[in-house]
């Protein structure tokens, strides 16, 4: 609990950082209550639904209400999809407020040793170094390989994991094996039509590195010579989610430094979070003026995979096959909600020969992801899953297809939980398409 003098200094703090405006720029209309899915799954309280959120930073603003325990619940249940944006008649902002406020409480917070001792763990120690990241994907890796995982399941170990934990732990991906080194730059397979640099990430560069060779790959055959800025760090999406704006700041300036040294047309992401939190880098940075135009520059190149793929005709100039299925989509909200990628993932696998691509009831509907939110909000996280399942099973899917890590693994978790294991699938956009390349190239084969 926070003391008066507390609350003041969080009241001021809510007057200085957060947007006056843009808290005004809500018309109390409506229009987000029908997008928000923690509205609707908690029963449509207001409290959870964007406006009310919005009037509560408001109320905390003008000192009408002190920053307790029930605002700070209202604005973590919150999933941050930013559903709520693309139907606002008013445009506003909601991700930054959101931001905004989670960040002025965190600073203000009284936190456990422990407590503090993880967050500095994580948010300082582990994401912004690739180094650790490998350590840590390789010692995941060993408990995959080493027979530790195969025992604990078979014994029942586990079962001192909260349930929701345990689901987790069963949709972690087989990590591949961590390279010592690799190429800073790939030479594009033909005629080379753009140079462009590719964003690695800190968890697809670990444990999904397969998905990342194959992107490269993909690219190289749209024709693009791929630049790997060996300096480039942790996006800082979940910082920047979590409460720790100063940090992710120092690393969209390190990622901005990293990238001005290559000479490329488009930094190409294969994680609809990070793109999201990077071609925003122009307003996080805006209070420093030295950075002003670099991050505008910078954030005006980020570019999903998707997109430049569906750009430069990948799929009308490659053959693309698979053997006859029915898959569907999950959008990534902060890719569609953030960057507005929304036909480009639709457009290419709809061009796969031999695949029925249906679509999801909802499937703009957030999947109960969110970065950590599974893990800091289970309850919830499991309601929405729950929900985005039954409309998955009703496609007939064999693959639902995702554009991000944290989406793959939710509907990893959902297909277990449902029951469609092994008649289900979760795959990564980029796989899925390489899958078809390779397929596609085998089937020309065998008919000529």
């Amino acid at each position: 609990m926070t003391s008066s003098f507390e609350n003041k200094q969080i009241q001021q703090k809510f007057q200085q950082q957060m947007d006056e405006k843009e808290l005004l720029n809500c018309m109390r209309c409506g229009f987000c209550l029908p997008s928000c899915p923690t509205y609707i799954e908690s029963g449509q309280q207001e409290t959870h639904s964007p406006r009310g959120r919005i009037a509560l930073m408001k109320a905390v603003r003008d000192g009408v209400i002190e920053p307790g325990e029930d605002v700070e619940h209202s604005l973590n249940l919150c999933l941050g999809c930013r559903a709520c944006e693309p139907v606002c008649p008013s445009g506003v902002k909601y991700g930054r407020l959101l931001e905004d406020a989670r960040d002025i409480l965190q600073q203000h917070k009284k936190q456990s040793f422990p407590i503090h001792l993880m967050r500095r763990a994580v948010f300082k120690g582990l994401f912004p170094s690739q180094s650790r990241m490998r350590q840590a994907a390789g010692l995941l890796r060993f408990y995959q390989t080493s027979g530790l995982q195969t025992a604990a399941r078979k014994t029942g170990m586990l079962k001192v994991l909260p349930s929701h934990l345990q689901l987790m732990e069963y949709a972690l991906p087989k990590v591949p094996h961590q390279k010592k080194s690799r190429l800073n730059e790939y030479k594009a397979i033909g005629p080379t039509r753009k140079r462009v640099a590719f964003f690695s990430g800190c968890l697809m560069d670990t444990v999904f590195s397969s998905t990342n060779e194959a992107t490269i790959h993909l690219l190289q055959l749209a024709g693009c010579d791929v630049v790997i800025p060996p300096k480039q760090t942790c996006c800082g999406a979940l910082h920047g989610h979590s409460g720790e704006k100063k940090q992710s700041k120092q690393l969209a300036k390190r990622n901005i430094e990293a990238f001005e040294e290559t000479d490329v047309d488009a930094i190409v992401m294969n994680a609809g979070g990070c793109g999201a939190f990077l071609s925003d880098c122009d307003h996080l940075l805006q209070d420093d003026p030295n950075l002003q135009k670099r991050s505008e520059t910078f954030s005006k190149k980020i570019t999903d995979i998707s997109d430049i793929l569906v750009e430069l005709q990948f799929h009308h100039r490659t053959p693309l096959a698979l053997p006859e299925q029915v898959i569907t989509y999950q959008d990534s909200c902060h890719l569609r909600n953030g960057m507005g990628v929304i036909s480009a993932p639709r457009v290419l696998m709809k061009a796969i020969k031999g695949v029925t691509f249906r679509e999801m009831k909802d499937a703009d509907r957030c999947c109960g992801s969110a970065g950590i939110y599974n893990i800091l909000q289970p309850e919830m996280s499991m309601q929405i899953l729950d929900h985005k399942m039954t409309e998955a099973s009703h496609t007939t899917a064999a693959a639902i297809v995702t554009s991000n890590p944290g989406c793959q693994l939710q509907m990893v978790a959902g297909i277990k939980r449902s029951g469609h294991t092994p008649s289900m699938r979760a795959v990564h956009l980029a796989d899925f398409l390489l899958e078809a390349v390779q397929y596609g190239k085998e089937a020309s084969s065998s008919s000529s």
